[in-house]
């Protein structure tokens, strides 16, 4: 399912999935918060959540800690991502800059300690390299998972796509519910998306919402690189760890996969289709 979101978002925290509304079996509220310099924001106790600083500068404070962040580029610098359990508030003071947030909250009756991931200390890999004629080659940052947050009922990181290249894949789907947001850069670029039996087009600031099953492999046009946000919200008694792969799609991550490919001796850049 698509979101589709024009223009700038408005200042403030901007609700873009809302559990206690029509995509409850979401499990989990997702928004951006936007805050002008010296502008601040609190979330609230009530639930777990976790803030992912994409742009600007911040102070970020807590009960036992506090962090100033700041990014200015979402494709060349990791996040900074603070996670904390339900009971725990955090207040948000934007710096000089502003400061772009993607919020996420979701319900969970465990316990844990606040956790502050900085750049550099998430899990960051190239995926796809060597595979495919490098069609698929995409840098995948995991913030935290089921192997170092288990008490936490959320998954996040983020993906970055190289123009006119392709991200999740080969196809996969998990039972899982899952949401993406986009950024473009430049922002007026744009990329195309399979979700289930379902094709979409994709700009800056939409969101898709991935449910039970549902493929959702995806591709950026040439000229512009894709960056997208991703949560997955645990089941109970059946928490995320890998996705399940599409088996008639396996056969093009083998190293010795036979992939077609425009021969040498046509590459003369004549003609004009």
């Amino acid at each position: 399912m698509l979101l589709h979101h024009e223009g700038a978002f408005p200042r403030g925290y901007a609700a873009i999935v809302d559990r206690r509304g029509p995509n409850a079996d979401m499990l989990m509220d997702f928004g951006i918060l936007t805050l002008g310099p010296g502008e601040a924001w609190a979330p609230g106790a009530a639930d777990e959540k976790a803030l992912l600083l994409m742009s600007g500068n911040a102070a970020l404070s807590w009960k036992g800690g506090s962090h100033r962040g700041t990014r200015k580029s979402l494709l060349d610098e990791e996040p900074t991502v603070l996670s904390l359990p339900a009971g725990e508030d955090v207040r948000v003071e934007a710096g000089k800059m502003g400061a772009v947030f993607a919020v996420t909250r979701t319900d969970n009756p465990r316990r844990f300690e606040p956790r502050l991931i900085l750049p550099g200390e998430g899990r960051s890999e190239e995926r796809g390299k060597g595979t495919m004629g490098e069609t698929s080659t995409r840098i995948v940052r995991t913030s935290f998972d089921d192997t170092d947050a288990p008490e936490s009922n959320l998954v996040l990181g983020e993906v970055i796509d190289a123009p006119g290249k392709w991200s999740s894949y080969p196809p996969h789907h998990h039972p899982q519910p899952e949401i993406y947001f986009y950024k473009f850069v430049p922002e007026q670029g744009f990329g195309l998306t399979r979700i289930g039996v379902e094709a979409h087009l994709l700009s800056d600031g939409d969101a898709v919402l991935i449910r039970e099953g549902q493929v959702h492999p995806q591709v950026t046009a040439p000229g512009y690189a894709m960056w997208y946000l991703w949560v997955i919200r645990h089941l109970d008694g059946n928490r995320y760890r890998s996705p399940r792969f599409e088996d008639e799609h396996l056969w093009v991550t083998e190293k010795d996969a036979k992939i077609w490919a425009i021969p040498s001796e046509r590459r003369t850049g004549e003609g004009k289709r």
